[in-house]
């Protein structure tokens, strides 16, 4: 297997301004690789630094030092050191993010939300449609809900259309934090299916599952966190 993204060294400490500048430690030192074709579940007690790294990954933090060595367009990119233009380009072509909340310009309709990453792409606007329609079927999003805006849907239906837009496009890298904590069974095996299928065409995962079942059904392996000297998870 191929590796595609390797964390080496990296460390983040957070400054807490309006508490008098008290410096908070919660990434150190912290080393790992991950290479295509395999998950790799993030597992350790809460204040471990599970969701801090894996939005070191997707460049939402800054590391204080270390390095994120990522293969974006066959050339080795460190995202801890790139710019803001580069880091677009990498979200658009080369990792994908699925958080554990909805975040969306209010008033755009499910399925222009879902198609959005391929469309920024410049695909086809018929073949965006029909992979997210196709998504959107596979986790039980009902069809009188496509051309509405998600802002009143349930939890559980927002975080169904977050999934299909995090995995409407082939990424070669995908970040999950969370993705089944508010779904039902029948949806959690959807959504384990889809991992299991982007694994399959050889994408590098990284996820958070605190669901024991779902952990043990797509993890390759895990990767054990250890929490910085007096930290606590961000």
């Amino acid at each position: 297997m191929k590796t595609i993204l390797r964390v080496e060294k990296l460390s983040k400490t957070f400054v807490l301004h309006n508490q008098s500048g008290v410096s908070l430690p919660v990434l150190e030192n912290v080393s790992l690789e991950i290479n295509s074709g395999e998950c790799v579940v993030l597992h350790g007690y809460s204040g471990s630094g599970k969701s801090t790294l894996l939005r070191a990954l997707y460049g939402n933090y800054q590391a204080n030092s270390g390095h994120i060595w990522l293969q974006h367009q066959n050339e080795w990119i460190d995202m801890a050191q790139a710019p803001a233009r580069q880091m677009l380009a990498i979200r658009r072509h080369t990792i994908g993010w699925v958080s554990q909340f909805l975040r969306v310009i209010p008033r755009i309709p499910t399925l222009e939300i879902v198609m959005q990453p391929l469309l920024e792409r410049g695909v086809d606007r018929a073949f965006c449609e029909r992979r997210a329609k196709e998504l959107l079927t596979r986790l039980n999003v009902p069809e009188r809900l496509w051309g509405l805006a998600p802002s009143t849907f349930s939890g559980g239906e927002q975080q169904r259309v977050n999934i299909a837009r995090g995995f409407i496009a082939d990424y070669p890298v995908l970040l999950l934090d969370e993705p089944t904590a508010s779904l039902d069974s029948t949806n959690s095996a959807a959504v384990i299916a889809l991992i299991e299928q982007a694994r399959e065409r050889g994408a590098a995962i990284v996820g958070i599952f605190h669901d024991e079942v779902v952990r043990e059904r797509v993890a390759d392996r895990l990767h054990v966190m250890q929490p910085a000297k007096t930290g606590a998870e961000a």
